[in-house]
């Protein structure tokens, strides 16, 4: 992709968003992408988009596919499908102001499944390298939070 000549500089891109708030709950985030909001669920909110934590899951989550993704063809790991579910706690007290307790996530748990016909130990190396050079994850893995995210295989049988 990169030759090592161009690899041995930082290669930056920039993206960026924009977000409209109306005093209310709900705020709306464009980009190349489109638009997309988040929310909190009724009452306090309108429930037409993720809370910002959920939509920081799905960011996640997103980054883990993508990642595992590039790995994945750069090891030739062959994959028909991926799903994953994540979870987090948060003790909301700190949202609410009180002092010493962090108000972003205290734990994380993601469960990939990867529908493959490679070894258990094979998905073990790739699920590891996609940890290390996905930016999502790093970036939460430099707060505080608890992060547990387990490779599971689902073997597809050699027919």
């Amino acid at each position: 992709m990169f030759s090592e000549q161009e690899m041995a500089s930082p290669i930056l891109r920039r993206k960026s968003v924009k977000a409209n708030n109306s005093a209310v709950i709900k705020t709306t985030i464009s980009g190349d992408f489109g638009d997309m909001a988040v929310d909190e669920a009724a009452p306090t909110g309108t429930g037409t988009g993720p809370s910002p934590l959920q939509a920081v899951m799905g960011a996640l989550c997103g980054c883990l596919a993508i990642t595992f993704r590039r790995v994945a063809t750069d090891r030739n790991f062959e994959y028909a499908h991926l799903d994953m579910e994540a979870e987090f706690s948060i003790d909301i007290r700190g949202r609410l102001g009180m002092q010493g307790v962090l108000p972003y996530f205290h734990q994380v748990t993601v469960i990939a499944l990867v529908t493959t016909r490679e070894s258990a130990q094979t998905l073990a190396a790739v699920g590891q390298e996609t940890l290390l050079r996905s930016p999502v994850y790093n970036l939460l893995k430099d707060t505080a939070a608890k992060l547990d995210v387990q490779w599971r295989c689902i073997t597809v049988q050699v027919a």
